[in-house]
């Protein structure tokens, strides 16, 4: 296959060119299947219509490797001026002036990002129309090793929390080690007090199991326990979006569960990859978990009391 050749693809109501599609991203491990840039803007195109809920409005920064998982990578907040004039754009405020992110708001876009050999997307936990007032909060759930079954123990301890608090949330495979716990807001609060609410739930648990979790920031604090980390909650920091790719051997995906799939032993977090991933999605386990955002005054209390604040 010619390295210069161009294939063209309909994404949406747009046509999006694939350049070199032949290029190796993700080389074949263990025996495994090695996936192109063909294979890439492919999965992503099949989950178009599961993932851009999760993208839309909201600023993304680009995990981009042009050489595959095994070249340089490059975190991308800018917006290149080469990228198409129908891509949305949004101007960030920063300390010395502003960064124009990328939005990812219909197929063509994705399709045009796989093509530029961004493999995983992370997104801003607030919307364009409201930057400074999440609508999510999310815990990340981080292993010391490849223990996942202290993933499920921290996950289940989290739940449970989480209802007690009578907060909504779902469970999402990271593609990396661990769990993210994602919980839906109405965007009422401001990044410090979602922050602040999301480090007193964590340091909650870790003191009800002081063994088995921590909040240190420091790794050399951690030990053997696992991380029950917080740090996304705050302004201009983003979260793997659902249904995207990590760049690791194997091509493993970020996918929402079920609780109920937690219990199920073959679970992992590196469970789904591009090749199964638009299996998982069809089965829509977040189903109508977006439209339930709570507020979190109410929470608020429930925690405090349980803190005996």
């Amino acid at each position: 296959m010619s390295g210069a050749e161009v294939r063209t693809v309909r994404a949406g109501r747009r046509t999006v060119e694939v350049h070199r599609p032949g290029k190796v991203l993700v080389p074949a491990d263990d025996g495994g299947t090695e996936y192109t840039k063909e294979d890439l803007v492919a999965y992503y195109r099949s989950v178009s219509a599961f993932v851009l809920p999760h993208l839309r409005d909201r600023p993304l920064m680009l995990e981009r490797q042009p050489d595959g998982v095994d070249g340089p990578r490059f975190m991308q907040k800018n917006t290149p001026a080469h990228y198409p004039r129908w891509i949305t754009r949004v101007e960030v405020p920063k300390e010395s002036g502003t960064v124009c992110h990328t939005v990812c708001d219909d197929a063509a876009t994705l399709a045009f990002l796989a093509d530029q050999a961004c493999l995983t997307l992370h997104r801003w936990l607030s919307r364009t129309g409201r930057l400074d007032r999440p609508d999510l909060m999310v815990f990340d759930l981080d292993p010391s090793g490849d223990d996942f079954d202290a993933v499920r123990e921290a996950a289940r301890w989290t739940g449970r929390l989480l209802d007690q608090l009578r907060l909504p949330s779902g469970l999402m495979t990271t593609g990396s080690r661990g769990l993210h716990v994602v919980v839906p807001l109405t965007g009422r609060h401001d990044f410090d007090e979602v922050r602040a609410f999301a480090r007193d739930a964590a340091e909650l648990l870790a003191a009800e199991h002081p063994d088995r979790l921590t909040t240190a920031a420091r790794k050399q604090d951690r030990g053997d326990r696992l991380h029950l980390d917080t740090g996304r909650n705050a302004y201009a920091q983003t979260a793997v979006a659902p249904y995207t790719v990590r760049a690791r051997p194997g091509a493993p995906v970020a996918v929402p569960i079920t609780w109920d799939q937690l219990d199920d032993p073959d679970l992992g977090p590196r469970r789904w990859t591009v090749a199964n991933a638009a299996d998982q999605a069809r089965t829509r386990p977040w189903s109508g978990l977006m439209s339930r955002g709570r507020a979190l005054g109410p929470a608020r209390r429930r925690l405090d009391a349980l803190r005996g604040s």
